[in-house]
């Protein structure tokens, strides 16, 4: 899409922002949240490209959720101690697609302890409504409790730091559960500066630790992008025949970014800035990198497209995909996507010596 066929949408986006900043209250915001999605589909209706869709949707979303705390802030009484509120995953990442529940944390500063035992006290509440006010706006509450409401994720400047310190010392399957959400977090609202501290901690904590990016490594591999010998899919008898685009697709390129990330000391969060990093620090080649980008953004665009019908006869539910309803480009760019997916983890074999 050139400048000027999005350009009507430009005007749209900003004034949608702009009125999201002066929302007087939560329904208002509701009804904001609602025209987003709207103009984030139009978006790709017309081609705009995954790649912009989703960050324009991410930008609009992060304007909802600092609205949101705006307005409540008024409403509860918060210490007058440096706080941040965390974006996590994909809204860290300004990867969210249609379909997006919340994941978020707060981060804040203590001088110890029980100082951090008080001021949680103070700022339980106040993330608590905001969660709230966030599911009215469409984000949906997360089912694993990854949410600042939750005493486990409304923290101390230390104690996030510390969590993170166990992470990688002690790589267990949650752990790296956790690694793969909390690691991918952006500043939404408050103080930036703790979220900043917080990112060269985890740099400290990650860059060149092999132990810890192998533990990851295998973690990620789990999910192999489901490719037959024959180049064609390989689809399980349990997946009724469909795909999950997510775990099974744009999910692989986010995990070996993160990963590649990480081990090279970069501080960038989204997938396609990580892999472009990457390059330039010389963990894989320029013209590899740029493969997997276009690959995760092309099942970027598959994944909108669901979301918003445009492959109704596709789609079976929120992530999930037919390939054998798609049209014939659709199929082969899928299929040539995933091809790079599994050449992006053999690059994680060969990385960190896993043997297949």
């Amino acid at each position: 899409m050139s400048d000027n066929e999005i350009l009507p949408h430009s005007a749209a986006i900003a004034a949608c922002g702009a009125a999201i900043g002066k929302a007087p209250d939560i329904a208002t915001l509701v009804a904001s949240a609602a025209e987003v999605r709207q103009l984030a589909a139009a978006l790709h209706q017309e081609e705009a490209g995954a790649a912009l869709v989703t960050r324009v949707l991410s930008r609009l979303n992060d304007a909802v959720g600092v609205r949101v705390l705006s307005l409540l802030q008024s409403r509860f009484r918060l210490p007058a101690a440096r706080w941040c509120w965390l974006g996590l995953g994909s809204e860290g990442r300004l990867e969210q697609t249609l379909c997006t529940d919340q994941d978020n944390g707060l981060v804040f500063s203590a001088s110890d302890d029980g100082e951090a035992r008080q001021l949680r006290a103070l700022f339980l509440p106040f993330a608590s409504a905001a969660n709230q006010a966030l599911a009215e706006c469409g984000f949906a509450l997360c089912d694993g409790e990854v949410m600042a409401g939750n005493p486990r994720w409304c923290l101390s400047l230390a104690e996030w730091t510390e969590n993170f310190s166990g992470w990688v010392r002690t790589p267990e399957p949650e752990a790296l559960l956790n690694a793969a959400i909390f690691f991918d977090f952006s500043a939404l609202a408050g103080d930036a500066g703790l979220a900043a501290e917080l990112r060269r901690a985890l740099a400290e904590l990650t860059r060149g630790n092999e132990i810890f990016l192998r533990m990851m490594s295998v973690n990620a591999l789990a999910a192999s992008p489901p490719l037959g010998r024959l180049r064609d899919f390989n689809l399980a008898a349990e997946s009724g025949g469909t795909i999950d685009l997510k775990k099974f697709g744009s999910r692989i390129f986010v995990d070996a970014a993160r990963i590649m990330a990480l081990g090279a000391g970069s501080d960038e969060t989204g997938t396609a800035p990580r892999l472009r990093r990457v390059a330039q620090m010389g963990g894989m080649t320029a013209a590899d990198a740029e493969a997997a980008v276009h690959a995760f953004h092309a099942l970027q665009d598959i994944r909108l497209a669901v979301q918003t019908g445009d492959r109704s006869g596709a789609v079976v539910a929120g992530n999930l995909v037919d390939p054998e309803r798609l049209n014939e480009f659709d199929r082969r760019l899928l299929l040539e996507a995933l091809r790079q997916a599994r050449a992006l983890q053999q690059k994680l074999k060969v990385r960190f010596h896993i043997e297949s």
